[in-house]
């Protein structure tokens, strides 16, 4: 962690295209498209949203996030959020990875970019010594990403939660400092 800051801090990152800055409440407007379509939701925990309000509830909710903290993504050039990182403190210097990219500009490498940045903030500032994501074996896209940043494949929970489309597994890829260091 960096001199002074705390873990709850949601600092602004800046990497060569993208800014990721603390998600606010307002960013719901123009992730909701995103969170409210079938496709786009499939593979999360929760299914669609129905209205921005609930999003922003969800995203930023009123009494705080416990153990996360979110980023908007956004062009340098504009304020407007293209996509939601999320960090979970699991405790132990261990935090679990969440994120999504709208729809409109999926393919343009913004999560490889944003996620990259993110990880090496999370092990070079706030020292944790582990990073980790849970995918659907079937968000073919996600576990491309995880794969080409240097994630290790480390297991697959089998029927480990239940989603608005049924049981579903886990596969945990996983990154530890030293890897990272390495890459």
């Amino acid at each position: 962690m960096t001199e002074g800051a705390d873990r709850r801090d949601t600092p602004e990152i800046r990497t060569s295209r993208y800014t990721l800055r603390k998600l606010v409440r307002e960013d719901a407007a123009a992730l909701f498209p995103s969170f409210s379509d079938d496709d786009m939701m499939k593979w999360w925990s929760c299914g669609p949203f129905i209205s921005v309000q609930a999003l922003a509830d969800w995203l930023v909710p009123e009494s705080g996030w416990d153990k996360g903290r979110s980023w908007a993504i956004t062009d340098h050039d504009s304020d407007l959020a293209i996509g939601r990182l999320a960090a979970i403190d699991m405790g132990d210097d261990v935090t679990e990875l969440g994120y999504l990219i709208s729809k409109e500009r999926q393919g343009e490498g913004i999560a490889t970019e944003a996620l990259s940045s993110l990880v090496a903030h999370l092990f070079h500032d706030e020292k944790q010594r582990r990073v980790y994501a849970d995918v659907d074996p079937d968000n073919v896209a996600s576990n491309k990403i995880l794969e080409k940043l240097g994630f290790t494949l480390e297991g697959r929970l089998r029927e480990a939660c239940t989603t608005h489309i049924g049981r579903r597994d886990s596969l945990i890829w996983g990154m530890l400092d030293h890897e990272w260091q390495k890459r």
